[in-house]
């Protein structure tokens, strides 16, 4: 496929306005905010953009948004999971329509499907499309259900277009049985770690993550790519300490406490709807001293 995906991938959060209702000018900023300070692909809406709080019609639009505020400066892929399979197939056809390079998909929500339901779901989807399609495996959303070894390499053998997998499991052991079984066969095939455990995931084959905290410190994530990718292990295991506090930072209250951090950083993006809270005064006060202490206000870029 011609898209590549590696490196500080951001999959952003998504701008509210204080009614709840879609955000589309700070959207845009956000985007090109990301693509200015290095991001080398973008993709929406992940969980931290509220993805199972937004209809079906505003993620289309945003969708169409995204791939043409972008402009093919960087890989565009747009999340389509969805409750309901039908429009989780919707939005991945909407997505090619509209010129994405790619999409990603978890498998089913809710339920347990077994291991050949999880195949047949990923094939007909592949199938639908000629766009990418990057898997995303996380239990943690999924009531355990995983993604094995063993049915990644059939769908990489039997799906040209199923070229990478979003390993947010956060577990070194199913990344290394991914990648065991996986680079063998493609050897291009894209492994991405959730959020930025980069420290653990590169030297198993890993290729980048999806970023969390690229809202908030975009330098920090690319200097510790940067060091990965040169070896250069003492000062990416410095780097990974910081970002992995500043992930147990914004994972309290997620995505909340992301939006309540990018206000600190002169980059504010409103509410965050329901279930879901929005950080409180209070919660944006703390998180203040912790970016404070980690130096994270004096080495970051404020504002847009």
């Amino acid at each position: 496929m011609p898209a590549t995906f590696k490196g500080v991938m951001q999959s952003t959060v998504t701008p509210l306005n204080d009614d709840f209702s879609l955000d589309l000018s700070t959207f845009e900023k956000v985007l090109d905010f990301h693509v200015n300070t290095g991001a080398t692909a973008i993709s929406w809406p992940h969980h931290k953009a509220e993805s199972l709080s937004l209809t079906f019609e505003e993620r289309k639009l945003f969708a169409e948004v995204a791939v043409k505020v972008v402009n093919g400066r960087v890989p565009v892929t747009i999340h389509v999971s969805s409750l309901a399979v039908e429009d989780t197939l919707a939005l991945a056809r909407h997505a090619e329509e509209i010129g994405a390079d790619g999409i990603l998909a978890i498998t089913p929500y809710v339920w347990a499907p077994t291991t050949k339901s999880i195949e047949e779901y990923f094939t007909k989807l592949c199938q639908s499309i000629g766009i990418s399609v990057i898997s995303y495996n996380s239990p943690s959303y999924l009531a355990g259900v995983e993604i094995s070894g063993e049915l990644m390499a059939r769908l990489i053998e039997k799906l040209p277009n199923f070229v990478g997998v979003k390993e947010a499991s956060f577990n070194s052991e199913k990344f290394a049985e991914i990648a065991r079984i996986a680079l063998p066969i493609r050897p291009d095939f894209a492994l991405v770690t959730g959020v930025e455990f980069l420290l653990p995931s590169v030297p198993l084959g890993g290729v980048g993550s999806y970023s969390a905290a690229g809202s908030i410190c975009p330098n920090l994530c690319t200097q510790l790519w940067e060091s990965c990718v040169v070896g250069d292990w003492p000062k990416t295991r410095e780097i990974q300490m910081k970002m992995t506090r500043i992930w147990h930072l914004f994972k309290d209250q997620y995505p909340s406490s992301l939006k309540g951090g990018m206000v600190i950083m002169g980059r504010p993006v409103g509410p965050t709807r329901a279930p879901l809270p929005t950080a409180s005064r209070e919660r944006q006060d703390y998180i203040r001293t912790q970016l404070e202490e980690m130096g994270i206000l004096d080495s970051e870029p404020h504002g847009w």
